[in-house]
């Protein structure tokens, strides 16, 4: 039983703090395992007179100290585990410590640490303080100079800013002396020393000047990232002409790394990649992947001004940087790859991790008010729903405003480390319009639902619609405001056509009525159209106006809603022992008709042929059933594939992959398409349907192709799955990023044994559950995306996540939290369910030494 109670970092309790750091010096001299760091800071008092310095400083063992150039007695300071404190200071000085640390025995991946036999970072948020003794918060910024000492085998010494000097050291050993012109806080610090390939090229910014643009991968491995250079120098181009953002240093850099908690990091001048998000060939990497890569490339770039540029003042104000940066990176996406595709993948993503969010135990503001780690709240809740509030501010101020209330913000607070109140006003500044309701979004927990209903006057030919909205209390939040929701609404008639074009009408208070005159037919109503804000939507509309806005709503995202908005209600009335045979052909004609609708690009196609997952389905059920949804959509499948049987398998073949392969959208679309044939073929495994995907595995020649066929052989399961698993590992089992699919693949299996086939993967000879890619890879699918099999009625899938949690916290808390969500939806289920989730959670909440991550997740998601 624990006896320890961490004590909650909040958001009132900030100070400033009472030092500023003018310059920082970092003199490294690496070595495996017994690597010393002497830092030099050079410090000024601002704040209250008298009061100690006080440095954060884990895991370190300090040799020495001085001030000014004399070494001081233990006596004159404080250590303890995660603090070095200074009573007595005077008011300007220059601080000296020198400490030796370990990174190879660094298997949290936070602060400097070994991957691959390569030296590498990863600060954010608290990973500068296992490195030296420093005020490790975003609100402290310094100008970084940074001497690196190391054997010449790692053979590139890298650091933030310019590179100053470099040159060969005796004893053969070389350096190299890095200089950040602009300030920055411990988080954005990065090095990275070891053998690297590098690609490389320029940039000519909208002045004129030139950068230099540099990706160093693994030796062998350049070729792989140059996808991800061509997306730097288009986000790079996006950003001048979108925002007006000009890079500002001579040199951008970027490392892929396999070892890496995060998808990536963006470090000043030096972003650190999971080599993952960077790596892509056709022959290794799906169209997935590529999508990936260009969006997190330039999620990290955008970051040079929305980060580090303009930075946070604490860590509550994370979404600051990341839901502007999200948002950013997201309209990028949307001008790369296609408006409404790009949107409906970005609210799938949305649903499935951020409202469950928001559904369970572990809801918290976009601006949370308290933490134990902050390592916490790297979550759906802070980027996707953060970028869904800029995304409703731009659509409520309109482009030009959005645009000049931007500019304000970076001419306004360049430089500094700012809050969300200070984002706002500029906003409010820039345009003369109050917003202080608007800042309750950032403040208020939970996913509000709107419900429309609507009478139409046929003699008066008037419409008028009613809107109410409500948001259920979350976890210290019972009572919710009315928050300013934009609701855009179009009309169309009976046959599809327009009646009226999208408006946007704010509901900020709890009912809002309007009423449109001229509305010549009883209209289909076509509400929150492009997802215009992130709420749960229901209306009063008729049956068949599903099947008009599914065949003919101009909003694409609305026509792929309405698609999907049928096929969850067909599940969800068989799971619950209601099936409509009847509405269920409908549905299949009604796909059928929109697959040939010559005027739909291939990946809206591939997005319609998609139904709900089971995990947004237990959303929308309650209790959540997994087996029975499990079912009912198998069944859904079923029909589906049997019914369109000859349209799937004649665009399977239309389809058939040309030679030649390019990553643009258009053919990563139909690309999408054809896999998407092959996995609703699969839902039908007779022989014609497995021979066809049999053939489609073996012919594949990329891997986007290999994975679609492999991923449909594995939903339909015995000798084609097993003999296609094993060609796929043969092949590729030198490959680790190719590889982790391969287990991700199998972590989805829906057969019967899939736990048992988990639990053994756990054990074979490829698995290394100290690499966070293949631990999520096997694990986390697992519990996250095979909710039918990870729900066992034995409760065999709970404990088994349990074992993993706790093995994983004693190396790295981070990954290890980040699982515990999986069982913190327990009040979701029946009792038979939950009530084996919630003993699972509270073994690992009572476990000795659990790290404070873990533990703070876990008491939430049992309080």
């Amino acid at each position: 039983m624990r006896t320890e109670t961490p004590q909650a970092i909040r958001l009132v309790d900030y100070r400033p703090f009472p030092f500023e750091i003018e310059e920082t010096h970092l003199h490294f001299r690496l070595d495996p395992s017994a690597t010393r760091v002497v830092t030099t800071l050079k410090i000024r008092r601002t704040g209250e007179a008298g009061a100690p310095l006080v440095l954060n400083g884990e895991r370190l063992k300090l040799i020495s100290v001085s001030m000014d150039g004399h070494a001081l007695d233990s006596s004159a300071y404080r250590q303890d585990a995660e603090f070095l404190t200074l009573e007595a200071v005077p008011d300007a000085f220059v601080l000296t410590t020198e400490v030796e640390i370990d990174p190879a025995a660094n298997k949290a991946l936070m602060g400097l640490y070994m991957s691959g036999g390569r030296f590498c970072t990863q600060c954010e948020a608290e990973g500068f303080r296992t490195i030296t003794y420093f005020p490790d918060r975003p609100d402290v910024l310094s100008r970084y100079t940074v001497r690196i000492e190391a054997d010449q085998a790692f053979q590139h010494l890298l650091s933030n800013g310019n590179l100053i000097d470099s040159g060969a050291l005796g004893g053969g050993r070389h350096y190299a002396v890095w200089n950040d012109p602009f300030p920055k806080p411990a988080y954005l610090f990065a090095l990275v020393a070891g053998e690297l390939d590098v690609l490389e090229d320029s940039f000519v910014t909208m002045s004129g000047r030139t950068v230099a643009l540099k990706v160093f991968v693994d030796p062998g491995q350049a070729p792989r990232g140059a996808y991800a250079l061509d997306a730097l120098k288009r986000s790079m181009a996006w950003d001048e002409q979108a925002f007006g953002r000009e890079y500002d240093l001579d040199l951008f850099m970027i490392v892929a790394v396999r070892d890496f908690n995060f998808g990536a990091m963006e470090n000043k001048g030096l972003n650190i990649f999971n080599s993952s998000l960077l790596l892509a060939d056709p022959e290794t990497a799906t169209d997935l992947d590529f999508e990936r890569i260009e969006a997190v490339v330039a999620h990290e770039y955008f970051h040079n001004w929305t980060g580090n540029r303009i930075t946070c003042r604490d860590w509550f104000q994370l979404c600051l940087k990341e839901g502007f940066t999200v948002f950013r990176d997201q309209s990028f996406s949307a001008d790369q790859r296609g408006a409404a595709v790009q949107r409906i993948k970005d609210v799938k993503a949305l649903r499935a991790r951020q409202f469950a969010e928001d559904a369970g135990p572990l809801a918290h503001p976009v601006r949370p008010s308290s933490y134990l780690k902050i390592d916490n709240f790297y979550t759906a809740t802070i980027y996707e729903k953060g970028a869904e509030i800029i995304r409703m501010l731009k659509t409520l101020l309109g482009d030009d405003a959005f645009r000049a209330g931007s500019d304000l913000y970076f001419e306004r607070h360049d430089g500094q480390a700012t809050t969300v109140e200070a984002f706002i006003a500029c906003f409010a500044d820039a345009t003369g319009r109050d917003l202080s309701d608007f800042f309750a979004w950032y403040e208020q927990a939970g996913t509000p639902s709107v419900s429309l209903a609507s009478t139409y006057d046929a003699a008066a030919r008037t419409l008028e619609i009613s809107l109410t909205q409500a948001t259920a209390q979350t976890p210290g939040q019972p009572a919710k405001k009315a928050l300013p929701i934009p609701v855009t609404i179009g009309l169309l008639d009976a046959n599809g056509a327009p009646l009226r074009d999208s408006e946007v009408v704010v509901l900020d208070t709890s009912t809002k009525t309007v009423r449109w005159a001229g509305i010549a037919s009883t209209p289909v109503v076509s509400a929150l159209r492009g997802f215009s804000a992130p709420v749960n939507l229901t209306t009063d509309a008729r049956p068949a106006d599903g099947y008009v806005l599914f065949a003919a709503d101009p909003d694409l995202f609305n026509r792929w809603e309405a698609g999907q908005t049928l096929a969850r209600d067909l599940i969800l009335a068989r799971a619950a022992g209601s099936a409509d045979e009847v509405g269920e052909e409908r549905y299949a004609e009604a796909l059928g008709r929109a697959l040939v609708d010559e005027a739909s690009e291939p990946a809206f196609k591939a997005l319609l042929l998609a139904l709900p997952s089971e995990p947004d389905l237990a959303l929308a059920m309650e209790p959540a059933d997994p087996a029975a949804l499990h079912a009912a959509r198998r069944a859904l499948r079923t029909r589906i594939a049997v019914h369109l049987g000859d349209l799937l398998r004649r665009l399977h073949g239309e389809l058939q992959a040309s030679s030649a392969f390019s990553a643009d959208a258009r053919s990563a679309g139909m690309r999408a398409l054809r896999n998407g044939c092959a996995d609703l073929l699969a839902a039908d495994p007779h022989a014609l349907n497995v021979d066809r995907i049999v053939g489609h595995f073996e012919a594949a020649a990329n891997m986007t192709d290999a994975m679609g066929a492999l991923s449909a052989l594995v939903q339909i399961g015995g000798e084609a799955r097993d003999k296609a698993l094993a060609a796929f590992h043969t092949k590729w089992r030198h490959e680790p990023l190719v590889l982790d699919k391969w287990f991700a693949l199998q972590a989805r299996d829906p057969s019967a044994s899939a736990l048992d086939r988990v639990i053994a993967l756990t054990t074979h000879e490829d698995f290394d559950a100290t690499n966070p890619n293949r631990f999520r890879a096997l694990v986390s699918t697992f519990a996250n995306f095979n909710p039918a099999r990870f729900h066992d009625p034995s409760g065999a899938g709970y404990r088994f996540l349990a074992e993993k949690i706790l093995a994983v916290d004693a190396y790295n808390p981070m990954t290890a939290a980040r699982l515990v969500e999986a069982l913190g939806g327990w009040r979701r289920y029946p009792d038979t369910l939950g009530t084996q989730m919630r003993e699972a959670l509270s073994g690992v909440a009572a476990h000795p030494g659990l790290s404070k991550n873990v533990l703070e997740l876990a008491s939430k998601a049992l309080d």
